[in-house]
C-alpha cells in the first residue's frame, strides 16, 4: 500500500492557500489536502431552469446569463453588501452578494456573468456565479459544510486541485472483492462524489466510500472483540452496606432507567470478563449517580475506582460533586490533573499508589503519566466520544478493570450499536420526574435587549442565570463576543447592580473552583462563561440562559449548554441570540430551528445526523480509526449487513488478520493525518 504522501501535505501546498485561508479552513475541519477529499458534500445543487431577466417571477431559483453594467458597495453593521446592475436583451436587474467585497474588482462593466439565485423584492440574491467559463452554477454542483468566511467557490476550487492528486489515494480493497461487490475504484468514487454529472453517480461513489468505512469499522470491532475475549477481570462481590448507605444518602428516588442501568452494571461486575458498557443519556438524566454507584462497588470490595474526564474543568466539577457525596460515606476522593502544583501532584500519586485514595478523578494525566494504581477495579470514562480508542484503552492496558463509558451526547441506537459494537449499551432516556422541558427561543441580536429584560425578571425573583459567549477574550481577528469583555460590559450596562462573575478555561484551576463555588452559593447572580460549562455544572437555582452568537455553536454543544438550566423543579428558559439571518449559514439556521423545535436529545441527535453526518456527530476519529464521513446509516443498513457478512466470512476463512493489516493499516495512517 503506497503512502499517499501528497494527500498528507498541508493545505498551504495548494495554490491560493496562505496562512489566513489555512486558519479559516482549519476551523471547518480541513488541515491536509486529503481532508478535502474525505469530506462529503452536504448536498448538490438541484437542476434549475435558465431564464431571461424578463422571465424571472416569484422566488423560484433560476440561472441568468447577463452583462455587468455598473457596481456599488455599502456596509450595514458587519455586513458588506455588493450590488451589480446586470442586464440581458430583455431587461436589467440588481444582483446582490453578501460579504464578498473582493468581487467588486472583477465585476467590471461589460463583463459577462452567469448567476444562480432567487429573485426578491430588492432584485436578484446571488447564490453562486460563474466568471470566465467557471462551473459554479452548474446543476449538481456540490455544496460543502462551510463557515461564513470561506466561500463555496473557493472550496470547490480546492477540491479540483485535490482531485488531480486522487490517484495517489491508493486502493485498499483487493480486486476480487471489488469485482464480487461490483464496486468502483476508490479514486473514481471520490471523483464521482465531488464532480458528479448526476445524483445517481454521486450516490454510487458515496456507497463505495461508505463500504470502506463500514469495513474498517467492522474489522476494528473484530480486533477489539478478540482482544476483549482474552482479557479477564476479578468479579466483584454482591452490593453491601456501603452501597446501602449511598442509596439512603441520595435526596431523591432513582428513576426506573437508573435502576435498570444499575442492575445491568451489577450483572457485568459479577463476571470475570471485564465490563465494557456504554451508559448514554440526555443531559440531566442522572448519569453521575449511576457512575458513582459503579465506583463505590469497587471501593466496597476494598479496591479502587477511577473517573477520567476530557477537560480539567470537567474533572474538577466531578471531583467537587463526588467528594461532597463520598465524604459522609468515609470514601476518600483524590484529584489528579496536569495543572495542580508539583507538591500536590506528588501527594496525590502517593495516595493512589498506596490505595488510600479510594476514588481518583483526573484527566488524560491518569494515562499519560502512567499513574500507578494500588488496585484499580472500576474505571469510568466520561464524555467518552471526546477520547480516541487508543486513549481509552491505555487506561485499562495491563490492568483489565471493569470499564463504564459515559456520554451525554445522545446517539441513535442504530448508530451506537454500529460504532460501539464491542460495548454493551445502557440508556437513561428520561430525566427525573420533577424536571420541566426547557422553553427555547431564537432571536437575532437586534432584539437581544428583550432577552436581558426577561433575564432580569428571573434575577429579581431570586433566580440565577448564565450568559454564554463563544470566546474568552477580545481578538482583533474575531468579531465573536468575548467572555471577559462581555462580563465587563454587562456589569456597567444591562446588568448594572447585579453580581456578575466570569468563568473560562484560561483561569487557574483554583480560580475556576472559586468562581463556581460562589455561583453555587448564590453569591453571584449571573455567570458569564465560555463552553467550559457545557458539561458537569449543576446549579438548580439557575433558570435562564442566554447564548450569545448561538449560530457559532454546534447542535450537540448547544443542547449540552441548554442542559445547565432546567435542573430544578422551576420552569427554565434558553434564549439563543444570533447574528441577522442573512449573515448566518444555512446549516446554522437549521441548527437553531432544531433547538427551538425540541428539547429531546435523541431527536436532536437524529437531526444532527441529517445536518452534519454520522461521523461528525460522534466527534473526530470516533471509531479510533476512521470517521463515518460517507456512511448514512438509515440509508445504508443493507450495506452494513453485507459488510458484516464479509467480515464474518474473512474470519471463517482465516483471512481476518490479513484484512485487518491491509485495511486498518491504511485507516490508521489516515487517522494520523
Amino acid at each position: 500500500m503506497p503512502r499517499p504522501q501528497r494527500l498528507d501535505a498541508p493545505l498551504e501546498t495548494l495554490d491560493g492557500v496562505g496562512p489566513t485561508m489555512a486558519r479559516r479552513l482549519r476551523r471547518i475541519g480541513l488541515e491536509r489536502v486529503g481532508d478535502l477529499l474525505w469530506q462529503r458534500p452536504r448536498r448538490y445543487e438541484e437542476p434549475v431552469p435558465a431564464k431571461r431577466v424578463s422571465e424571472l417571477f416569484g422566488e423560484d431559483e433560476a440561472v441568468i446569463e447577463v452583462e455587468v453594467r455598473r457596481t456599488r458597495s455599502r456596509r450595514r453593521g458587519r455586513l458588506r453588501i455588493l450590488t451589480a446592475t446586470v442586464a440581458d436583451e430583455t431587461g436589467s436587474i440588481d444582483a446582490t452578494w453578501f460579504n464578498q467585497p473582493w468581487l467588486e474588482s472583477r465585476l467590471t462593466p461589460g463583463a459577462r456573468v452567469r448567476l444562480r439565485g432567487r429573485p426578491n423584492r430588492y432584485g436578484f440574491a446571488v447564490g453562486s456565479y460563474d466568471l470566465e467559463g467557471e462551473a459554479e452554477t452548474a446543476d449538481f454542483a456540490p455544496v460543502y459544510p462551510a463557515g461564513e468566511d470561506v466561500a463555496q467557490k473557493r472550496l470547490r476550487e480546492l477540491r479540483a486541485q485535490a482531485l488531480a492528486l486522487v490517484r495517489d489515494a491508493g486502493e485498499p480493497l483487493p480486486a476480487t472483492l471489488l469485482s464480487s461487490e461490483r464496486l468502483p475504484l476508490r479514486a473514481d468514487a471520490l471523483a464521482a462524489i465531488h464532480r458528479p454529472h448526476a445524483l445517481a453517480e454521486a450516490e454510487t461513489g458515496r456507497r463505495r466510500l461508505a463500504f470502506d468505512e463500514l469495513l474498517t469499522l467492522q474489522l476494528a470491532l473484530a480486533r477489539t472483540a478478540a482482544a476483549r475475549a482474552q482479557a479477564s477481570a476479578q468479579p466483584l462481590p454482591e452490593p453491601g452496606e456501603l452501597i446501602e448507605r449511598y442509596r439512603a444518602s441520595l435526596p431523591f428516588t432513582l428513576t426506573p432507567h437508573q435502576e435498570r442501568a444499575i442492575a445491568e452494571i451489577d450483572g457485568d461486575l459479577a463476571r470475570s470478563t471485564p465490563m465494557q458498557r456504554l451508559l448514554q443519556g440526555d443531559v440531566g438524566s442522572g448519569k453521575t449517580v449511576v457512575a458513582l454507584y459503579a465506583l463505590l462497588r469497587a471501593v466496597e470490595a476494598g479496591r479502587q475506582g477511577a473517573l477520567m474526564a476530557p477537560t480539567e474543568t470537567l474533572a474538577e466539577q466531578h471531583f467537587l460533586t463526588l467528594d461532597e457525596l463520598c465524604a459522609p460515606l468515609g470514601v476518600r476522593v483524590s484529584l489528579l490533573t496536569s495543572s495542580i502544583r508539583a507538591k500536590e501532584h506528588a501527594a496525590a500519586r502517593q495516595l493512589i499508589a498506596s490505595g488510600d485514595a479510594h476514588v481518583v478523578v483526573g484527566t488524560h494525566a491518569l494515562i499519560q503519566e502512567e499513574v500507578d494504581f494500588h488496585d484499580l477495579a472500576v474505571a469510568v470514562v466520561d464524555e467518552q466520544h471526546r477520547f480516541g480508542v487508543a486513549q481509552r484503552s491505555a487506561l485499562v492496558e495491563g490492568r483489565s478493570p471493569h470499564v463504564l463509558h459515559l456520554t451525554a451526547t445522545p446517539i441513535p441506537r442504530t448508530l451506537a450499536l454500529t460504532v460501539f459494537g464491542d460495548l454493551d449499551v445502557s440508556e437513561l432516556a428520561l430525566p427525573p420526574a420533577d424536571r420541566k422541558p426547557i422553553v427555547t427561543a431564537w432571536v437575532t441580536e437586534e432584539r437581544s435587549s428583550e432577552a436581558y429584560t426577561r433575564l432580569k425578571r428571573h434575577l429579581d425573583d431570586g433566580r440565577q442565570a448564565y450568559v454564554v459567549c463563544p470566546l474568552i477574550e477580545e481578538s482583533p481577528t474575531k468579531v465573536a463576543r468575548a467572555a471577559e469583555a462581555e462580563a465587563e460590559r454587562l456589569r456597567t450596562g444591562e446588568l448594572r447592580g447585579y453580581r456578575v462573575g466570569c468563568l473560562h478555561g484560561r483561569l487557574r484551576p483554583a480560580d475556576r473552583r472559586a468562581v463556581m463555588a460562589q455561583f453555587k452559593a448564590r453569591e453571584l447572580d449571573v455567570l458569564v462563561a465560555t463552553t467550559v460549562i457545557e458539561v458537569g455544572v449543576d446549579v438548580p437555582n439557575a433558570t435562564i440562559m442566554i447564548v450569545q452568537e448561538a449560530d457559532r455553536f454546534g447542535l450537540a454543544q448547544l443542547h449540552q449548554l441548554r442542559g445547565r438550566v432546567g435542573r430544578g423543579a422551576e420552569q427554565s428558559y434558553c434564549l439563543l441570540v444570533s447574528r441577522p439571518r442573512e449573515e448566518i449559514t444555512e446549516v446554522a439556521s437549521e441548527r437553531l430551528e432544531a433547538m427551538v423545535a425540541t428539547t429531546d436529545g435523541f431527536e436532536l441527535a437524529e437531526r444532527d445526523l441529517e445536518i452534519r453526518g454520522e461521523g461528525q456527530l460522534l466527534g473526530a476519529r470516533q471509531s479510533g480509526l476512521s470517521d463515518l464521513r460517507f456512511v448514512r446509516l438509515r440509508r445504508d443498513r443493507d450495506l452494513l449487513e453485507r459488510v458484516r457478512e464479509i467480515a464474518r466470512g474473512l474470519e471463517e476463512e482465516g483471512l481476518l488478520a490479513d484484512a485487518v493489516d491491509r485495511v486498518l493499516g491504511e485507516a490508521e495512517h489516515l487517522g494520523e493525518s
